[in-house]
């Protein structure tokens, strides 16, 4: 089966940067699109980026110049940078992959979440 699996939330301050990551495993085609989606409490899920196989980006207007998304396609694995972080950033933080299982097959994936928490 394929899975996403993410890793480097954390508590920082208000200022601060992380960098998330999120690797894809199992049997897999491709990967088409890749993005972020952040979850704040008692909110709905938004996007927050999102890139193309072939490194086209998009950002929300609230991250635009702050957040940088990238990917390794030998990895599968999707990065979100994230630097000058705001409180507003607080949420639970998901990837997503458009993922081909094969020529025939494609799946929506998605991460099981980590917590990025900026303190005030």
């Amino acid at each position: 089966q394929v899975q996403l699996v993410e890793s480097g939330g954390g508590l920082v301050q208000t200022g601060g940067s992380l960098r998330l990551s999120c690797a894809a495993s199992g049997s897999i085609f491709s990967i088409n699109n890749m993005g972020w989606y952040r979850q704040a409490a008692g909110k709905q899920r938004d996007v927050v980026a999102a890139i193309t196989r072939g490194g086209t980006t998009n950002y929300a207007d609230s991250v635009k110049g702050r957040f940088t998304i990238s990917r390794d396609n030998a990895k599968n694995t999707v990065y979100l940078q994230m630097a000058s972080l705001k409180p507003e950033d607080t949420a639970v933080y998901y990837c997503n992959a458009d993922i081909l299982l094969s020529r025939q097959r494609r799946n929506d994936y998605w991460g099981q979440g980590t917590q990025v928490t900026v303190s005030s």
